[in-house]
């Protein structure tokens, strides 16, 4: 698989980390974010990667900044993202089973990188439900007038 990543300066070390330990589950792995702690705008790395997303040059997305708010509401601009906000294991699992979530959005500043490798592999390893959360789905693009 895929899977694009991307960061403020919150989310450096997660970064690097993640993408070590996503490699070697054999994943493809795109940098979106920055390589440096100076302080930066999480919006310039979250559209880059929500275009790779929607245009299909990635599967799956992963953003990470400090409260991961900032990823989670910029992402969620583009039509074709459901980024998911979690903070555990249920919650990571749920915005995929439940929400078809194409972005995981972890908050550095709030979790452990264990607790951020546990939400990751419970991410990808979840499937979507389908059903009633189908047609939730449905309703999330914004419908011209």
């Amino acid at each position: 698989m895929k899977i694009g990543i991307c960061n403020d300066h919150a989310g450096v070390e997660y970064k690097f980390k993640l993408i070590k330990y996503l490699k070697g589950k054999g994943h493809e792995v795109v940098n979106f974010g920055t390589d440096t702690t100076d302080s930066c705008d999480y919006a310039d790395f979250a559209h880059p990667l929500a275009l790779a997303v929607e245009n299909g040059e990635v599967d799956k997305g992963i953003a990470i900044c400090g409260t991961g708010n900032g990823m989670a509401i910029t992402l969620n601009k583009h039509q074709g993202i459901r980024a998911g906000l979690a903070w555990n294991t249920a919650v990571a699992h749920l915005v995929k089973s439940h929400n078809l979530a194409n972005v995981l959005v972890m908050p550095a500043r709030f979790v452990s990188y264990r607790m951020a490798v546990s939400m990751v592999r419970e991410w990808l390893a979840a499937e979507f439900e389908g059903g009633r959360h189908e047609r939730r789905i449905a309703k999330i693009p914004v419908k011209e007038k």
